[in-house]
């Protein structure tokens, strides 16, 4: 992992830039967003149609070849809806596709590559209408869903389950399981006596969590200098030569 060089102030400004462009661009694309998001490379992440409500302490992580994708497309204007809970989890390539409603709860983590939606989009006959039933799709709190999986139409997952790598969740998962394959099929059973310490438990002093990130920030850039950083940015070799 290469050093940070930047001085303090110019990661401040970075981190204040970035919070100006989700509350220019994405913000307004909700009908709410809670407070507290982290939004990284937020140029990279899109939230599109209406009512979209995504809860605080939300985090999305866009990437250029892996954008965050939120959005919904009705059967009519105005139509569908998004509900994403409070502290959840967005990695590169996670997209949210709803044309009647998917409802995310609180807590959940979704990893790289992630698919969730509610429709085939068009039957497989007329491929140019859509099924005309709604498939609502819900999942629990403190649910994690791992790299490159895919949730279908209609399914329900309880909490605290677990969806492994690339499954295709078909039907609807109990809580407090693991499943995997194609179609994805309960391989363990999880202990919920055992206890769970959740991203809702991480981010339960948001403001707290931002004060003590930002003194850990002045504390690991404090021997930044400006020169030095610009120094890296002309000459990136001399990044190794200085951490050797």
């Amino acid at each position: 992992m290469r050093d940070d060089l930047r001085p303090y102030w110019v990661k401040k400004t970075y981190l204040a830039f970035r919070r100006w462009y989700t509350d220019y661009f994405l913000r307004p694309e909700c009908v709410h967003m809670g407070p507290y998001e982290t939004v990284m490379k937020p140029w990279y992440v899109s939230i599109s149609g209406p009512n979209i409500r995504i809860g605080r302490s939300f985090t999305a992580i866009g990437e250029p070849m892996h954008r965050v994708e939120v959005g919904v497309w009705g059967r009519e204007a105005g139509a569908g809806r998004i509900e994403i809970g409070d502290c959840v989890l967005m990695s590169p390539g996670t997209r949210i596709s709803a044309s009647d409603e998917i409802v995310i709860g609180d807590g959940v983590m979704m990893a790289n590559g992630t698919y969730v939606t509610d429709s085939d989009w068009h039957t497989i006959y007329d491929r140019t209408q859509r099924d005309q039933e709604a498939y609502p799709v819900r999942i629990g709190d403190n649910v994690w869903l791992g790299d490159n999986c895919t949730v279908l139409k209609g399914v329900s997952i309880g909490e605290n389950s677990v969806v492994a790598a690339r499954a295709v969740v078909t039907k609807d998962v109990p809580a407090n399981v693991v499943v995997a394959g194609n179609p994805a099929s309960v391989v363990k059973e999880l202990d919920p006596e055992r206890g769970f310490i959740t991203r809702m438990d991480y981010y339960a002093d948001p403001a707290g969590l931002e004060v003590f990130f930002d003194a850990v920030d002045r504390d690991v850039l404090a021997g930044n200098t400006t020169w030095r950083w610009l120094w890296s940015l002309v000459y990136p070799r001399s990044r190794a030569a200085g951490s050797q």
